[in-house]
């Protein structure tokens, strides 16, 4: 069974009724025709992330990818390093 989706605009919207306008997440959830526990989370979410919250299937909030990208570097110059010794074992053997 799968849900609807929605996507980042529509969240923000819908909880931005609930958080800014002050308005009660079972008349917002009705008004737009979603389920008020899913609002409810959503609304739970955006408090607790702000403007990371939503980022969609497959992407990194901003501080985890940050810290993603770090990681991959670290991992792309751990590769290049190992090549590199094994390119220098190969070499000093050729030049004996």
């Amino acid at each position: 069974m799968s849900g609807k989706r929605y996507d980042k605009e529509f969240k923000m919207y819908a909880v931005k009724m609930v958080t800014e306008d002050g308005r009660k997440v079972a008349e917002v959830a009705r008004e737009l025709d979603i389920v008020h526990q899913t609002l409810h989370k959503w609304v739970a979410k955006y408090e607790e992330e702000q403007e990371d919250a939503f980022v969609g299937s497959g992407n990194l909030p901003a501080k985890d990818k940050v810290e993603y990208e770090k990681d991959k570097r670290i991992r792309d110059l751990e590769e290049e390093n190992a090549i590199l010794k094994k390119a220098m074992g190969i070499f000093a053997k050729s030049r004996k």
